[in-house]
């Protein structure tokens, strides 16, 4: 399984395990490393920039050969911590990072000058050529069937246009749970697979064992799309609490959204309140529970370590 992400990133086989916020950590990397793939982590996951220096020091000294590591960073103003987090990653060293949410182009400068690739996550052309135009090495294609916040378009189009148009890889993100479906977009001409919400379910994943059985339980027809988490579209469990709230914006929520002025402050407020809530869900057993998945958990069917999972992937 040779392509040009096994190339960029030196290892076995074309899949990176997903960066998921609350769930993404050093067990759960290095155990991917280990296996053949890449790992990331979302450097939101750490609340302060010793602890990201610390899980960074922790990752190089556990990589092996064929497996690499990486983290994700929010690159736009929502993140106050960007600056500190690319500094840190910059300085202490990564094998790449995935910029989601803004222009990656102070990222993709400072990491080139280091010698860490970059990878942008993407949902439509024009994005993908503004990325490729400021030098990224890769294009994460979030399609349809990714989890959390995903795109609008399918797999096979969105890689199909991107690769049409773009001349760096594209990585398709999303609707990936088994070997057949890496197969599958493979042939549509991706070179490489992110894979997230299969690993929720792993014995490394630092949740609750509650959410990690959701994932067993529940299967593609229970997820479904949110507006009461970050304020924008997003995929989730549909639990008994996500059906008594609903997955509609409020009135309220709506009309202040058409105020100019008003409507950055909603979404922020409403953001901060969604993922306090995530993460008490994750964290720890409540009844509010908001867990956030995508599609490809219907072949999940039970907790397995990550080798376990990453074996049923490559298998």
């Amino acid at each position: 399984m040779q392509t040009k992400l096994t190339e960029l990133l030196n290892i076995n086989y074309p899949v990176i395990q997903a960066p998921m916020f609350l769930v993404s950590n050093v067990a759960m990397v290095t155990e991917a490393m280990k296996s053949g793939i890449a790992g990331c982590i979302p450097a939101l996951n750490y609340r302060t920039l010793e602890e990201l220096s610390g899980a960074i020091k922790a990752l190089k000294a556990n990589k092996v050969e064929g497996g690499s590591f990486g983290f994700n960073l929010i690159v736009n103003k929502s993140n106050i911590k960007y600056k500190g987090q690319l500094e840190v990653l910059c300085k202490e060293g990564c094998d790449f990072i995935i910029t989601s949410l803004g222009s990656p182009e102070e990222t993709i400068k400072q990491a080139h000058k280091v010698g860490i690739k970059v990878f942008c996550d993407v949902t439509d052309l024009k994005f993908a050529k503004k990325v490729e135009g400021l030098g990224a090495d890769a294009l994460i294609a979030v399609n349809n069937e990714a989890g959390g916040h995903r795109g609008n378009l399918s797999p096979e189009d969105l890689i199909k246009e991107l690769n049409t148009h773009c001349s760096i890889p594209v990585i398709s993100a999303g609707g990936v749970g088994c070997k057949a479906d890496i197969d599958r977009m493979l042939s549509y001409g991706a070179e490489g697979v992110s894979v997230g919400s299969p690993f929720i379910a792993s014995t490394e994943a630092n949740v609750t064992e509650e959410y990690k059985q959701a994932c067993v339980d529940y299967g593609a027809e229970d997820i479904v799309m949110t507006e009461r988490i970050s304020g924008t579209p997003c995929t989730v469990i549909n639990t008994p609490y996500v059906q008594k709230i609903g997955t509609k914006a409020t009135w309220i929520e709506n009309l202040l959204n058409k105020n100019r002025k008003l409507k950055k402050w909603v979404k922020m407020i409403r953001f901060s309140i969604g993922m306090k809530a995530t993460e008490k869900a994750a964290k720890k057993a409540t009844y509010k529970t908001v867990w956030v998945a995508g599609p490809s958990i219907e072949h999940t069917t039970e907790i397995l370590p990550v080798k376990d999972i990453v074996a049923k992937l490559i298998a």
